[in-house]
């Protein structure tokens, strides 16, 4: 329905499918746009700005996620996101006694720069960000990233994509961490130290509340977990002398969105504001994008029970 109190512009062409013109924004401020950000970043949000559309992909050998990348791609993809298998994933290579078994099933197997090499192979890394989800020895991998996209042509500081390498969340949910806490935090933290200053087009980390969801948390103990975890981040880097404005802004973060639309609209909402003003107040972020990272890099994933539900399987029964 329309609305009087309708506080913007339309977004030029936008309609309901019955044909009803929609404004951008209805109701009372603070806006979208505006701080805390509540209501989002962007003054008309996802309908002037899209999201970056990557699905997560992985198998076999680095040419066949290869080939399977540019599929996605000529579909319409416009980014890639690179699941590894769990060798990979623990730090180990494919001929190792513990990967028996288990090479290129769950992702794709990664062992050296060479099958990085052929793994981008024909796709264009100075326009085609790259997500990768790798945490326990995700400096190595972006170690072997950098190295391929260099020795193909591209400077590292016009690739732009995304390393998971919250370690934290290991901890708590996943369990697919190499190291003890503490030394896998400095990991972490020098990781950022290093894209602040050489890639600036690169999120260092994703702070991710999806893996606390699938573990079994509400929608309250994800939001806790997360920004407490992402807090954690910008402590360690401020205490190893980074300035909180040249890494705050290129964290992001990956939620989960399960199917009670109101509670999870809530959260999002939470998180933007919390985030929002403990960047600002707590740590000194003078840089608005600092503290927009919950709004501005967020990465979303239906829950595992949910998209389950849809294919008609009771979740309750294969747990």
């Amino acid at each position: 329905m329309m609305n009087s109190d309708s506080r913007t512009d339309s977004v030029p062409g936008f309609r309901t499918l019955s044909g009803i013109p929609v404004d951008g924004v209805y109701g009372d401020g603070p806006l979208p746009g505006e701080f805390p950000y509540t209501r989002g970043v962007h003054a008309e949000m996802y309908r002037s700005r899209l999201w970056t559309m990557r699905m997560f992909a992985g198998f076999g050998t680095a040419g066949d996620t290869n080939a399977r990348f540019h599929d996605l791609l000529r579909a319409g993809g416009t980014g890639v996101s690179t699941a590894f298998d769990m060798p990979t994933l623990m730090g180990r290579d494919s001929d190792h006694s513990w990967a028996l078994g288990e090479v290129g099933r769950a992702g794709v197997a990664v062992d050296t720069v060479e099958d990085m090499v052929d793994l981008f192979a024909g796709i264009d890394l100075g326009t085609i960000s790259t997500s990768m989800t790798i945490n326990g020895p995700a400096p190595i991998l972006l170690a072997m990233y950098v190295a391929m996209a260099e020795e193909g042509g591209v400077e590292r500081s016009l690739l732009s994509g995304t390393l998971q390498n919250d370690i934290l969340k290991e901890y708590q949910a996943q369990k697919e961490y190499v190291f003890p806490p503490r030394p896998s935090v400095r990991l972490v933290t020098d990781v950022i130290r290093f894209t602040t200053a050489e890639m600036p087009r690169w999120n260092p980390v994703s702070i991710s509340g999806y893996h606390i969801r699938e573990a079994g948390s509400t929608a309250a103990h994800e939001l806790a977990f997360t920004l407490a975890n992402g807090f954690a981040y910008v402590e360690a880097a401020m205490a190893a002398g980074l300035d909180v404005d040249d890494f705050a802004p290129r964290l992001s973060f990956f939620f989960n969105s399960h199917n009670d639309f109101f509670e999870e609209v809530g959260k999002f909402r939470a998180a933007r504001r919390i985030w929002a003003n403990w960047m600002r107040d707590r740590y000194g972020a003078t840089d608005e994008f600092g503290y927009r990272a919950v709004q501005d890099k967020v990465h979303i994933h239906d829950l595992h029970a949910t998209i389950l539900a849809l294919l008609g399987f009771d979740h309750e029964k294969l747990t």
